[in-house]
């Protein structure tokens, strides 16, 4: 089976929000995230290049769980319990393709964590994302929290663009303590998203609301997150998009906007893209004014030095010579 002969309609039916009744929705995806525990469910998403190319060698091993939710891949009702396929239902995420069934959703583990996003293709504007910057992310937050922060305390912690809310759930699973949790995004369907996952991986103050990055947002926070995008994309998917010439313009505005919102000695943790041009990181040279003026000290790392290489060949890239995957880690002084 070639990418090709998925349903086409997947990338054109999502719906948000408004348009579920957000209880049944909410109930639905958890009973399915549930049994998929229950049933030791593991799936690690890949690039969606890497994902097209497994596709079109033809048979993939694995089983039904995993062929359906983690490769998107039509079955029969007969591949799936009757229950799973009514939860599917009822979520909204059941799509018909050729006398076949597809699911809408998607499911990914990060280590023993599980995560519903949306299916392959994301090609609707409103998808939302999991794939390896997601695990980058998660193991640059994890470095920064190698030791347990001060117990005794329930910090503020804000996931700015959240999508699947990965960054802030995890980080709120390495806290040996109650924390106050705010998942946001300008896209209903992450909210939703980000709300059941909260919920299906234990995190009980957590709070899932739309929000164009810090608008109606009463900060300080303790922890700001933030993994946004950073690609020029030409259909402007949210998810993917990330404005200005070279996919850097919302990094830098939550950078700007977040060092305003942090408490004394409060963190901000950036993972973003960085393009080179002539050996220059581009996105470094435009933060350093935003941070010069700021009353921060920040640690800066590239944690891969090439990501999406295919990127290269649009004209948007063409004086870009690599694209770097990054990690800012800010500090608000005391």
């Amino acid at each position: 089976m070639t990418q090709q002969d998925f349903c086409s309609d997947l990338a054109t039916t999502a719906i948000s929000v408004s348009q579920r009744a957000p209880n049944v929705a909410d109930a639905a995806l958890l009973r399915l995230g549930a049994f998929l525990r229950d049933q030791n469910y593991r799936f690690a998403t890949t690039t969606p290049l890497t994902h097209s190319r497994v596709i079109q060698r033809g048979a993939i091993e694995g089983t039904n769980l995993a062929r359906a939710f983690g490769w998107s891949l039509p079955f029969s009702a007969s591949d799936l319990p009757a229950h799973v396929l009514h939860a599917l239902a009822e979520a909204k995420a059941l799509a018909h393709c050729r006398g076949l069934l597809q699911s809408k959703v998607r499911f990914s583990t990060l280590k023993d964590q599980l995560y519903v996003h949306s299916a392959f293709p994301t090609e609707a504007a409103d998808s939302v994302f999991f794939g390896p910057d997601t695990y980058r992310f998660a193991r640059c937050i994890e470095s920064v929290f190698g030791a347990p922060p001060r117990s005794g305390l329930s910090p503020r912690i804000v996931d700015i663009g959240c999508g699947s809310g990965a960054g802030g759930i995890y980080a709120a699973s390495l806290m040996n303590f109650g924390v106050e949790l705010l998942l946001t995004d300008i896209n209903p369907q992450a909210v939703l998203y980000a709300r059941v996952n909260a919920t299906l991986n234990g995190v009980e103050r957590a709070h899932a609301i739309q929000s164009d990055l810090f608008e109606g947002l009463h900060g300080p926070f303790d922890y700001i997150f933030a993994n946004p995008p950073y690609l020029v994309d030409d259909l402007h998917r949210l998810y993917r998009h990330g404005g200005g010439e070279l996919g850097i313009a919302l990094s830098l505005d939550i950078l700007r906007e977040g060092v305003v919102q942090l408490a004394q000695n409060g963190r901000l943790l950036l993972y973003t893209g960085a393009p080179i041009i002539g050996g220059v990181d581009q996105f470094l040279a435009a933060a350093k004014p935003i941070l010069d003026a700021s009353p921060v000290s920040f640690e800066y790392q590239e944690v891969d030095p090439d990501v999406f290489g295919e990127e290269l060949e649009r004209d948007a890239y063409r004086s870009v010579e690599r694209i770097a995957a990054v990690f800012l880690n800010v500090k608000k002084e005391g």
